[in-house]
């Protein structure tokens, strides 16, 4: 298997990069195009876990579009092979004392790249 192939890097790169615009502009239509719509998709959220593609969709749709904007540190890209690739970054946001940690799985389908599986997390300020 042939790890971060550049074109395919670059393509992973382009949609992760389109999928955080549409996050921090809240384009739900966006955000819906580029998770897989299958019973099999799942989003594990700061507060919610999500099972399939309807509950995702009825999360964002209901989502606060305040407050979204973040800065993103320490991304890391991985594609395998042609079809399959992991999109990992920490985020910030202004005000917030908490960070943040994003996972995506993203898999080549039929109709481009599409997020299988996604999971956030907030961290709480080192106690020192």
């Amino acid at each position: 298997m042939e790890i971060n192939l550049p074109d395919v890097l670059a393509e992973v790169t382009a949609v992760f990069l389109r999928y955080e615009q549409a996050l921090v502009g809240n384009d739900v239509a966006v955000l819906d195009e580029l998770f897989w719509d299958s019973p099999h998709t799942l989003r594990y959220g700061a507060t919610e876990n999500l099972y399939g593609y309807g509950a995702i969709c009825a999360f964002r749709a209901g989502r606060s579009p305040q407050g979204l904007a973040r800065e993103l540190v320490h991304t890391v890209i991985t594609t395998y092979g042609h079809d399959f690739a992991t999109a990992n970054t920490e985020f910030r946001r202004q005000g917030n004392a908490r960070s943040g940690r994003q996972s995506q799985t993203w898999l080549r389908t039929a109709q481009g790249w599409r997020v299988v599986a996604a999971h956030v997390s907030l961290l709480d300020p080192p106690a020192f």
